[in-house]
């Protein structure tokens, strides 16, 4: 063989070892895209709902019940996912028959890799749009008082790349109205890339 055609060779030997690393890596990373570093949902619950202020008045010119009720939340957001999440400020949302009743603003954070955050928030209930909801009394009589929270969480999570992610959660739960405990929790995620 001259030294051209070792020239040669050694070149298509380099070129194809440098195309196989290439296409290695490539189906590694495809691999790890596709198992490990998969984005999960990000989970919130509802631990416990405690009343820390309940005032009563009445106002007797307007004929009227005033009322103003100051809920402590125990909120844990668990996050299932490979890398971590940093989320912007929020708002959660509590609704009874689908209108807001409270609202409670989420501090901006982060959620390390496979963590679980608790939050404590203080909700200030939006009374006089509960007091005219005329079901309210049959569901208090009843014992069971059925709400939804709703969170949107929006932030990023750094794969190599940084991707936008939103999380929504929607749960409905049962309030126990004699011993102010939550029953009966069901919660539906939606994650969006």
């Amino acid at each position: 063989m001259t030294s051209k055609q070792i020239s040669r060779r050694r070149c298509k030997c380099i070129c194809l070892s440098v195309t196989a690393s290439i296409l290695g890596l490539g189906l590694l990373f495809l691999i790890l895209g596709l198992t490990v570093f998969k984005v999960k949902h990000p989970t919130t619950t509802v631990d416990s709902i405690s009343i820390q202020d309940l005032d009563l008045s009445l106002d007797i010119v307007k004929l009227r019940v005033l009322l103003n009720v100051t809920l402590d939340l125990g909120v844990t957001v668990t996050n299932p996912n490979s890398v971590g999440f940093k989320y912007t400020n929020s708002t959660a949302y509590l609704r009874y028959k689908g209108i807001d009743v409270g609202e409670v603003p989420v501090p901006a954070g982060r959620i390390g890799a496979r963590d679980t955050r608790s939050l404590n928030l203080t909700l200030n209930l939006m009374a006089d749009r509960l007091l005219s909801n005329s079901a309210l009394y049959a569901d208090v009589i009843s014992g069971t008082l059925p709400l939804q929270t709703y969170v949107r969480l929006a932030g990023k999570v750094r794969v190599l790349f940084n991707f936008d992610v939103v999380t929504y959660t929607t749960c409905d739960l049962e309030i126990s109205v004699t011993d102010r405990t939550v029953s009966n929790q069901k919660c539906q995620y939606k994650t969006k890339l």
